[in-house]
């Protein structure tokens, strides 16, 4: 090799990208809030509850992710809740208790939990930072969780500059 000729590091490093993105679950997201089912926004009248629980078509939700949070400083009491995921849970792919970012972070672990972490015993990780579909913070911190105690680097960006996360000590 002549001392002028340029060596494309990156493409001899072998080193494995693993993109957040990908274990997007694909499907709509709703929230449904409680606050909008409260007298005056803020109490919780039992009987009218269970009528909305009764009357309403549930069926509008079928395949989708549904997020139930109360978005005002309500004391909901934990049954409400429950009436809700009952009356939902035939339809909907997913029900959580909080915002769609909670949902989101949800739907996320669920994918990433799949992940056989023996995959990718003593490879050289760079997980992606930057794409079209918003990743959540805590996608990339369970990613690492799951992945640390196998491999022997970490690293987060693009393989041409990444920021170093985890390097497995020379014992």
């Amino acid at each position: 090799m002549s001392d002028n000729q340029i060596t494309n590091k990156v493409s001899t490093a072998n080193l494995v990208t693993i993109d957040p993105a990908d274990f997007y679950v694909k499907g709509e997201r709703v929230l449904l809030d409680v606050k909008s089912l409260l007298v005056e926004e803020f109490l919780l009248r039992e009987k009218d509850f269970r009528e909305y629980i009764k009357n309403t078509d549930w069926s509008q939700y079928k395949e989708k992710f549904v997020a139930i949070t109360c978005t005002n400083d309500a004391i909901i009491p934990v049954w409400a809740y429950m009436l809700l995921a009952s009356a939902l849970q035939p339809y909907a792919a997913k029900i959580v208790f909080g915002t769609l970012d909670d949902l989101e972070a949800t739907l996320f672990s669920s994918r990433i939990n799949s992940i056989q972490p023996e995959d990718y015993r003593d490879q050289r990780i760079v997980i992606k930072g930057c794409g079209d579909i918003p990743v959540p913070t805590s996608v990339y911190m369970e990613l690492t969780r799951i992945l640390k105690p196998v491999v022997k680097s970490i690293m987060y960006g693009e393989p041409c500059s990444t920021v170093p996360v985890y390097k497995k000590s020379d014992k």
